[in-house]
């Protein structure tokens, strides 16, 4: 962005445009085209469009920021309330949290990144060929301290972080159509911006979560219940849990998801979770409409009932099943991705 900008001082042309922004991305995507679905290209072009197409609208109509004295402060407090509402949904859709106090910790900490860290980053690097760059460092240091403590301060206050859910692949695509419609579209027609916008967040409100997961390795099951999902266990396929909870929007830790599984639970969805080979070994019952989870490969596999085990799963990956009014509808990691060439036949 900042090349862009240097060329379009050169060529005599606006600096600060969505034509600029326009310009940076295609490079950036004509480098790597894979970083259009990262959050770091859509979380820094977002904010970067936002932030142009606010204040140069704020320019184009002439409006007044206040008093000259004033003016560096409420370019704060606009820029970053723009940002963060740019930025909100993606950060949401991407790490299902959403910062409540974001606004409250960019104004504390936003001025001294730009008026103490950054000009002291780029004099310290002046000063290092010299051996002088010491007393720089340590001004830069004590700014990123403030700022770190700032950051710690209020993501400790009660309330700080919000989760929702994980939205489904429609939405993010919807939102961004319609935002972009709105800042590049010219006229009163703009408006129409908010229709996809609007749609992208009702669809993103009734996205189902799986009623049932179960880990690749069958070492972790979870049911979704009234009070959130519970999980089979309260150790051990920590990653796979974090993220199960984290895609639910659940906040709650995996020990106390486990405290939510109960025979009630399981009875259920007739489903059985089983640990371990001795386990397995000596499961030898089940009705024709049960679900056995196996985190170990039985003995036995001519049984009425339907077995997941480390082999199946080899195949198919984790699983999620769905409770439709036709039954139960089984979506594995392998439809999502596709077969791979290194996936287990």
């Amino acid at each position: 962005m900042v090349t862009v900008m240097l060329i379009a001082v050169l060529a005599d042309r606006r600096v600060l445009s969505l034509r600029s922004v326009a310009v940076a991305a295609i490079i950036v995507l004509v480098l790597r085209p894979e970083a259009l679905l990262g959050p770091g290209f859509q979380l820094s072009f977002a904010a970067t469009a936002a932030l142009i197409a606010v204040f140069n609208g704020l320019r184009d109509r002439d409006i007044s920021l206040g008093p000259r004295w004033l003016r560096p402060a409420v370019a704060v407090v606009i820029s970053s309330a723009v940002a963060g509402l740019a930025t909100a949904p993606i950060a949401a859709a991407h790490f299902n949290q959403i910062a409540h106090y974001g606004l409250i910790a960019n104004l504390l900490s936003v001025p001294l990144m730009g008026v103490i860290v950054i000009p002291m980053a780029v004099l310290a690097g002046l000063l290092m060929p010299f051996g002088l760059e010491g007393p720089v460092l340590s001004i830069m240091g004590l700014a990123l301290d403030w700022i770190l403590g700032v950051a710690h301060t209020t993501s400790g206050w009660e309330g700080a972080r919000g989760m929702v859910p994980s939205p489904g692949k429609a939405v993010l695509p919807l939102i961004a159509l319609g935002a972009l419609f709105a800042l590049l579209w010219k006229g009163r027609l703009r408006i129409l911006g908010v229709v996809p916008v609007v749609l992208g967040f009702a669809l993103w409100a009734g996205t189902p979560r799986p009623d049932v997961l179960i880990a690749e390795t069958g070492g972790l099951v979870g049911i979704m219940t009234d009070q959130g999902r519970a999980l089979s266990k309260p150790r051990g396929a920590g990653f796979v849990a974090l993220n199960w909870l984290e895609n639910d929007g659940n906040p709650s830790s995996q020990d106390a998801a486990n405290a939510l599984w109960s025979e009630s639970t399981t009875r259920a969805w007739k489903i059985t979770h089983l640990l371990g080979k001795k386990a397995a070994e000596s499961f030898d019952s089940c009705a024709r409409e049960d679900w056995v989870i196996l985190s170990a490969v039985p003995r036995d596999l001519n049984l009425p009932c339907r077995v997941i085990h480390p082999k199946t799963l080899r195949a198919s990956g984790a699983l999620a099943l769905y409770k439709t009014k036709d039954g139960i509808k089984t979506i594995s990691a392998r439809d999502v991705t596709g077969t791979r060439l290194w996936h287990a036949q």
